[in-house]
């Protein structure tokens, strides 16, 4: 899979070393920089969110294309005192 700006994605031991065990992460793609890599890698901009969907770190991650999966939607948590009712 090639990843595309808004692709949420698992990012594990199967991507990269730095990532395994509990080092896994959800991350949501902002952009795929045109940087030149070995055969079968990629760096990706964007967002490690945490369990509620949200955005906890932005980082660039260097990882393996082979090891990247397609992660389950998160449902963002809305804030209290929040509407969705337009006032």
């Amino acid at each position: 899979m090639r990843p595309a700006p808004g692709d949420l994605l698992t990012v594990d031991g199967r991507a990269s070393v730095q990532f395994a065990g509990d080092r896994a992460v959800t991350f949501r793609v902002v952009s795929v920089p045109d940087l030149s890599t070995y055969h079968g890698w990629i760096w990706l901009a964007g967002y490690v969110l945490d369990q509620r969907g949200l955005a906890t770190a932005k980082r660039e991650i260097y990882v393996q294309l082979a090891g990247l999966r397609p992660a389950a939607r998160a449902t963002a948590a809305v804030p209290r005192g929040s509407s969705s009712r337009p006032a």
